[in-house]
């Protein structure tokens, strides 16, 4: 009656404030990790220019080599925290999750080791969802790690799937679904289990009870903006001294037939002789890619600014087959610079890169379709591939 509806009502506002909390927390992360990517793109692209015209028997290749690999682990970190920030570029497509987790099996139970037992059985007639299907590794390998670390030496770690049904009187949550069909995903163990205090802080990114240098604690932050970004939910049962249950509700696909994986387009990391744009206002990822594209063999015609990229479109219409462009700039954005640019250069590909992926497929409407979209940090070969594939749609309608 009267005090359960009290009680209710006090759920709601207290899912409402984290999820509040939580939003705010994505905002501020996502923003430095855009800013981080913008300068972890400089270290990359100066470290392999030097490399570049480097006798590998110098003392000091191993070391830049070091830096590189730096360089990418500091990248996955800026990943970690745009997918928390539900601004990870994904490409969906229609999983069977047994087949996805049985896939896994081996590589999670290296994961966890020896001492830990990893329980799953698949469901049958199990629904099919939409998703990216690196996301369901990350979410799985994350929640294993997680109850790897509650367990510390010997225990076990269940994984279940289900179909389920909630309506609005059963929608459960830390983070909440709507009513609707789910796949449910469910990762128990029996390790150390945790109070309620810490489980309300659980998927804050760098929260972590774990000893310094253990843990970065963006794993469960991570697992919550995959389920945020594909408007699922997730549900903690959790004591001290009786393990843990994380239950992850991922929307049913109810079209099977849509979105199924497109066949990758074969890479190509060679350069060319082609005229390339480069519209950019920060400066020094200006001057990376203009002597990366360089030393692949492209003449480039570099802009730091979105009038001076218009302008150089104008006096060299004939010549420039591609714009490389950034999408988020002071004065116009990247979409609306590649119209005014192919009003004088018709029918000429367009590569778009940022430091803040789907904010800017979302803001400023541009399409993601595997093909123009490079996002910072790239490696030379991971540019040169993009400028190559693009190139290859030369007059092909509607590129972005």
């Amino acid at each position: 009656g009267f005090t359960q509806d009290i009680t209710e009502h006090k759920l709601l506002e207290e899912r409402l404030r984290q999820s509040e909390r939580m939003d705010a927390i994505g905002q501020l992360a996502g923003g430095v990790a855009h800013d981080f990517n913008n300068m972890l793109a400089v270290i990359l692209g100066h470290t392999e220019i030097v490399l570049d015209g480097m006798d590998p028997a110098q003392p000091i290749y191993a070391d830049l080599q070091e830096v590189l690999r730096a360089t990418e682990r500091s990248a996955d970190l800026t990943r970690q925290l745009l997918t928390f920030a539900r601004k990870q570029v994904v490409v969906p497509e229609v999983l069977d999750v047994n087949k996805t987790l049985a896939g896994m099996l081996k590589m999670l139970r290296r994961l966890i080791g020896e001492n830990i037992n990893l329980d799953w059985q698949p469901k049958e007639g199990l629904w099919s969802v939409m998703m990216d299907p690196s996301q369901i590794d990350q979410i799985l390998a994350n929640l294993c790690v997680n109850a790897r670390d509650a367990i510390g030496d010997v225990g076990a770690i269940t994984i279940t799937l289900g179909n389920v049904a909630l309506d609005e009187a059963c929608s459960p949550g830390h983070v909440g679904p709507v009513p609707g069909e789910y796949v449910l995903l469910s990762v128990s163990d029996n390790g150390c289990g945790m109070d309620q205090e810490t489980v309300a802080q659980v998927f804050e990114p760098f929260f972590t009870t774990k000893e310094v240098g253990k843990g970065t604690g963006l794993g469960l932050a991570t697992v919550y903006g995959i389920v945020q970004q594909n408007s699922g939910g997730i549900d903690i049962c959790s004591e001290p001294g009786r393990g843990t249950t994380f239950e992850i509700y991922l929307p049913r696909c109810q079209d099977a037939e849509q979105g199924l994986a497109v066949s990758g387009t074969a890479r190509d990391g060679r350069g060319g002789n082609e005229t390339i744009l480069v519209a950019e206002d920060e400066a020094a990822i200006l001057e990376v890619c203009d002597a990366t594209l360089g030393r692949l063999g492209y003449r480039v015609l570099v802009a730091s600014t979105p009038d001076r990229a218009i302008e150089l479109a104008s006096d060299h219409a004939q010549a420039i087959d591609l714009l490389l462009t950034d999408v988020v700039m002071p004065t116009m954005h990247g979409r609306a610079l590649a119209e005014q640019v192919r009003r004088h250069c018709p029918g000429i590909p367009c590569v778009y890169m940022s430091g803040y992926p789907d904010k800017a497929i979302a803001d400023y409407g541009i399409v993601l379709d595997g093909l123009t979209f490079l996002a910072k940090p790239f490696s030379r070969q991971q540019l040169a591939e993009k400028v190559r594939e693009a190139l290859g749609r030369r007059g092909e309608v509607g590129q972005g």
